[in-house]
């Protein structure tokens, strides 16, 4: 079994320090508004981002095009007041711009197919006219560090420090106990609750409490996982 030599743990290094940097630059601290009929509500938040859940499975997509279009919809309603008969048109544009982003173009769905199919209520060229408007109020800038960038890095950097981690692993191979991982943190990322927390956090505290259950010497590899976050702002 191969395990990750020096040049891919300053592959692994090169990456955490990009995203973190990255998140450094682009988090702020979620502050709830006050639910009025005039924004959108964290409930109302949520059930979007569920039902953005269950159009990856329909549309087979990656998880990552789920975290990017929640976190671009995130970082959009904290820039500006949405009135909640859009929240599904601003979801579903916020779906498509991480579709074109994330997936090789023949996975990309048709725009009418989605608009259809995901019965979001508004048509192909309501979509692009709200695409407009999001690129616009986001800098036309998409690249944001997710939390499931983090949760895949830190990952490959536990199992890289701790090789015996694999061993441990419940009958599954690193990338099915990775795409185990994946599972949970979308189901948290539907959590309006946990985003006050940096999705670095949320990552590593996913990945704390799983080294918990594995290896007897997870609170060092948690602390390492940490400093090494850390270190990279320094």
């Amino acid at each position: 079994m191969k395990f990750p030599g020096p040049l891919e743990n300053q592959r692994l290094s090169f990456l955490l320090e990009k995203a973190i940097s990255r998140e450094a630059q682009m988090w702020k601290v979620n502050v709830p508004k006050m639910p009025t009929n005039q924004n959108v509500s964290p409930s109302q938040r949520d059930e979007v981002i569920q039902w953005l859940a269950k159009l990856k499975y329909q549309f087979n997509l990656y998880p990552e095009t789920f975290a990017l279009a929640s976190s671009l919809l995130d970082r959009f309603l904290a820039t500006v007041k949405a009135h909640p008969k859009y929240l599904s048109c601003i979801a579903i544009s916020c779906f498509f711009l991480a579709a074109k982003t994330v997936e090789e173009d023949e996975r990309i769905p048709i725009l009418k197919v989605l608009a259809r199919d995901s019965f979001c209520g508004c048509s192909s060229s309501e979509i692009l006219r709200m695409e407009r408007i999001i690129l616009d109020k986001l800098n036309w800038d998409l690249h944001t560090a997710t939390p499931l960038d983090f949760l895949h890095i830190f990952h490959a950097i536990a199992v890289s420090i701790r090789p015996q981690l694999i061993f441990s692993l419940p009958k599954l191979s690193p990338s099915q106990h990775l795409a185990l991982l994946t599972k949970q943190l979308l189901h948290c990322m539907a959590c309006n609750q946990l985003l006050q927390f940096k999705g670095s956090m949320l990552a590593l505290a996913m990945i704390s409490l799983e080294m918990e259950k594995l290896i007897p010497d997870w609170l060092p590899l948690t602390i390492e996982l940490l400093q090494k976050a850390q270190s990279t702002l320094g």
